[in-house]
C-alpha cells in the first residue's frame, strides 16, 4: 500500500517537472519565433559595414562619442595612407608629379613612414597642394587601376573641415569612412516586436573561411554586390575581377546545402558610381558577350538577371534591389519591405 501511494507521488512529480519543461520549451520556441537571424555577405568592398552603419542610424542610436572618435582618427589616418598611395601609384599608369610637387611628396611619404594618429596643419598643407597637381587629379580618374577608394575623393575636398582641431565626423564621413571588416561582427536591435540580429562577417578572401559557422538559423541572407565595381580587380589577386568575384561567390554560397530554404536580399550596391562609370567604361570589360552599350538600365538589368538565374526559387523568396548604401532613405525603405514580408509571416499586423 506505501509502496504503491509512494509510486502515485513520484508519477505526480514527474508529470509536474514535464509541464514544466514543455512550457520551458513553449516559451524558448515562441521566443525564437519572434527572432530574426539576418546574414550579411558579400565580396570584400562591397559596401556591408556601410549597411550596419545605417543600422546604427536608423534603428539604433547612432554613433556614440567614443565610436565617433575612432572614426576620426581612421578618416585621418586613410586621408594619408590613400594619398601616398595615389602619389606613389602614379607610374603604373604613365603619369608624373610636376617638378614642385615633386619633393612635397617626399615629405609626405616620408610622413607616412613615422604616422602619427594628428593630422598637422603643416600636412595638410602639403596634401592640399598635391591635390591641386592636375597630374594627381588624372590618377585619382584612373583610381579604379590604382586600388584607391573612389571615396578618398570625398576627403581631399573637405580636408580643412577634417583637419580642424575640433573636427567631429559628420554621419555622411562615417558612412564613407572605410574600415574592413575582420572576425564577427553582430548588431541586435529590437523593431515591431521582432528582435533581429545581424551578423557581418569579412568578405575577403582570408575571412570566407568564417562564414560556415554563422550558417545556422538563418532566415534570410543579405547579399551585396558592388554594381560598380565590374572594371576593378581583388585587392588580393590583380588578375580577378572583382564583379566576377562576387558573382561566383554568390552561386556558391546561395545554392549550399545550408541554404536551401532560405530567403535572400540582394542589393546591387554604388549604384550612383555605376550609372557614371557605364558611361565612359563598358560593361563588356567584365562580360564579354554584352553588347548593348552605355545604357545604364540596360546594363544593370543583365548583371541582375545573371545573379538572379542562379538563384533557386522553389522553397524561398528574393528581394532585388538597386542601392547606395550611404542613402539612409533607400536603405530604410528596403527594411520596411523586408519587415513587412516578416510581419505577415508572423501572422502581427504592422503599420507603416
Amino acid at each position: 500500500m506505501g509502496t504503491q501511494t509512494s509510486k502515485k507521488k513520484q508519477l505526480k512529480r514527474s508529470k509536474k517537472k514535464n509541464e514544466r519543461i514543455d512550457k520551458s520549451l513553449q516559451k524558448d520556441s515562441n521566443n525564437l519565433d519572434q527572432q530574426i537571424k539576418l546574414l550579411l555577405l558579400g565580396s570584400g568592398g562591397s559596401g556591408k559595414t556601410t549597411l550596419i552603419k545605417q543600422i546604427h542610424l536608423i534603428y539604433k542610436d547612432g554613433f556614440d562619442p567614443l565610436l565617433k572618435e575612432l572614426y576620426k582618427k581612421t578618416i585621418r589616418k586613410n586621408l594619408v595612407i590613400h594619398t601616398v598611395e595615389l602619389i606613389e601609384g602614379m607610374k603604373r599608369v604613365n603619369l608624373s608629379l610636376q617638378p614642385q610637387s615633386k619633393l612635397i611628396a617626399s615629405k609626405l611619404i616620408n610622413f607616412k613612414r613615422e604616422y602619427c594618429d594628428e593630422t598637422t596643419p603643416n600636412l595638410k598643407k602639403v596634401i592640399k597642394f598635391l591635390w591641386k597637381d592636375p597630374n594627381v587629379k588624372r590618377a585619382f580618374q584612373l583610381r579604379s587601376v590604382l586600388q584607391i577608394p573612389e571615396t578618398h575623393g570625398y576627403y581631399l575636398n573637405n580636408i580643412d573641415r577634417i583637419t580642424e582641431e575640433n573636427y567631429v565626423p559628420s554621419e555622411t564621413d562615417i558612412l564613407k569612412c572605410r574600415i574592413p571588416t575582420t572576425g564577427v561582427n553582430t548588431v541586435d536591435f529590437n523593431l515591431e516586436g521582432l528582435t533581429w540580429t545581424i551578423v557581418d562577417v569579412g568578405g575577403q578572401r582570408s575571412e570566407r573561411r568564417k562564414w560556415i559557422h554563422q550558417f545556422e538559423s538563418v532566415q534570410t541572407i543579405i547579399y551585396i554586390v558592388a554594381i560598380s565595381e565590374y572594371d576593378q580587380k581583388l585587392y588580393e589577386n590583380e588578375n580577378v575581377n572583382r564583379l566576377k568575384e562576387a558573382f561566383d561567390l554568390f552561386e556558391t554560397t546561395i545554392n549550399n546545402e545550408y541554404f536551401e530554404k532560405t530567403n535572400c536580399v540582394l542589393l546591387f550596391n554604388k549604384m550612383d558610381l555605376f550609372e557614371e562609370k557605364i558611361k565612359k567604361v563598358p560593361l563588356s570589360e567584365c562580360f564579354s558577350e554584352y553588347k548593348d552599350g552605355s545604357d545604364s538600365s540596360q546594363a544593370k538589368k543583365f548583371i541582375s538577371n545573371k545573379f538572379l538565374e542562379i538563384f533557386e526559387t522553389r522553397k524561398r523568396k528574393i528581394w532585388s534591389y538597386s542601392t547606395c548604401a550611404t542613402d539612409t532613405n533607400k536603405i530604410r525603405t528596403i527594411f520596411v519591405n523586408y519587415l513587412f514580408f516578416e510581419k505577415k509571416k508572423h501572422n502581427t499586423f504592422c503599420k507603416f
